[in-house]
């Protein structure tokens, strides 16, 4: 089970670090098996109560994942690694379609809207004690959301949608629990849900989002929460159609007790309508990042919810970093104000450039999929040989490993900075990088 390597310690504290040593020194590889509970507290001469919280802090730290009765197991990599890190340098002269950065050029220049937030700052200094979410952001977003039929409930400020993602999950769930997360999907999520201690369950996903048989199958191994991509999704480019709302709804409301997540980081990019889940459970929450339309480095996203979810959310955050600042929530106020991005624009320009990769690339017969966003999603029937093949005809693509737990091999493009004109070398090379993958509108 552990081979030479042998757990040392007395207490808890002493347990977990002696684990973590192990794996640094590569005593205890990926996948390595722990020992039951009970048989290491034997060993150690310990209660089993010291063992399960060593554990215990290890999961919640992200270095070991717990699955049932087949036991704990050291994670194929730890939680501070992300997977984008585990990505190729591209070499001078390939063209990057693997990052899913927006495309600059259409992104609004910031400093008309930062020099408006300067001006608000200066006539209203922002002092401890007053409530963390400007009025006119909770009053513009509010707005936004009711005009796309989002239920009522308050608005909280977070520092992003992962930021917002991780603080409704801690306010429900608990180490061990179980989330069902989208599979391929969001690398950030997939990352998060086990670096918290939890148990990922994930479910296939089609066109128009996550399967109904597959949610209905994670609601019944036992899912506490569901997290959804409502838009754009990554890196397929799913979206949520309102058959599919209707059914998942449907399925929802039969388990009323499960934690719904919606994320619509492709609002202000995408022009498919949006089909929340929120409301057919008891606690749910969407958030609404600003990264894609206005730049990554606007780190933003405004959190709507039921009133319990967003009371602890915002309750948590108070005893935290306080308040994402009102100048960056200024900010995004002139924004919005001021029509900076005009959605159809973005959307039509992302549009044009994905869809006519997904044409080609059909035309050519490989199967692309690719139905909003700024992604396109290729199965292969070899990731490391496509990929390969695809840096030495000078494009680099992502892997898609690094997107998916158990669906099949894929890649994935970014079109944000395609042209036109490059749309045909591209689909030349991919069409002779890859080995058709499975069709149909699935990603097994």
């Amino acid at each position: 089970m552990l081979g030479e390597y042998r757990i040392e310690g007395r207490r808890a504290a002493d347990i977990a670090a002696s684990v973590e040593a192990g794996i640094a020194a590569g005593g205890l590889l990926p996948g390595t098996l722990l020992p039951p509970m009970r048989e290491l507290a034997g060993e150690l001469g310990v209660n089993p109560n010291t063992v399960a919280a060593a554990y215990r802090a290890l999961r919640e730290r992200g270095v070991i994942e717990t699955d049932g009765r087949r036991g704990s197991r050291v994670r194929s990599r730890p939680s501070s690694t992300p997977r984008d890190a585990l990505r190729t340098p591209v070499p001078a002269g390939v063209r990057d379609v693997a990052k899913g950065n927006p495309d600059v050029e259409l992104l609004p220049a910031l400093d008309a809207a930062l020099a408006g937030a300067a001006r608000r700052h200066a006539q209203d200094p922002t002092l401890y004690g007053q409530d963390p979410v400007a009025p006119e952001l909770a009053r513009l977003a509010r707005a936004g959301l009711d005009a796309d039929g989002v239920p009522p409930g308050p608005v909280a400020v977070t520092s992003g949608a992962l930021d917002a993602i991780e603080r409704v999950l801690v306010a429900h769930l608990r180490p061990g629990d179980a989330v069902a997360v989208e599979d391929p999907g969001w690398g950030g999520a997939l990352d998060l849900v086990p670096a918290l201690g939890l148990r990922l369950l994930p479910v296939a996903v089609d066109e128009d989002g996550p399967r109904t048989e597959a949610v209905a199958a994670a609601l019944e191994a036992g899912a506490r929460a569901l997290v959804v991509t409502s838009r754009a999704q990554n890196p397929t480019g799913a979206a949520v159609d309102e058959g599919r709302a209707r059914d998942l709804r449907a399925l929802l409301a039969r388990h009323p007790g499960t934690l719904v997540i919606d994320d619509d980081h492709g609002h202000g990019i995408v022009d498919l309508p949006l089909h929340p889940l929120g409301g057919a459970t008891r606690h749910w929450a969407l958030v609404r990042s600003t990264a894609k339309a206005y730049g990554p480095d606007l780190r933003l996203a405004v959190l709507t919810g039921d009133e319990v979810t967003l009371d602890r959310v915002r309750g948590r955050q108070r005893l935290g970093p306080g308040w994402v600042s009102r100048l960056l929530q200024y900010t995004v106020v002139e924004l919005w104000s001021s029509g900076a991005v005009d959605p159809a624009v973005v959307a039509r320009a992302y549009g044009e450039r994905r869809d006519g990769l997904v044409e080609a690339l059909r035309a050519r017969g490989v199967p692309a999929y690719g139905r909003s966003g700024l992604n396109v999603w290729v199965p292969v029937a070899d990731e490391t040989a496509a990929v390969t093949r695809l840096l030495t005809a000078g494009w680099a693509v992502a892997p898609g490993s690094l997107f998916r737990v158990e669906s099949g091999p894929g890649i994935r493009l970014t079109v944000s900075r395609l042209r036109t004109a490059d749309v045909p070398g591209l689909a030349d090379a991919v069409a002779g990088a890859v080995r058709t993958g499975p069709a149909g509108g699935r990603y097994e």
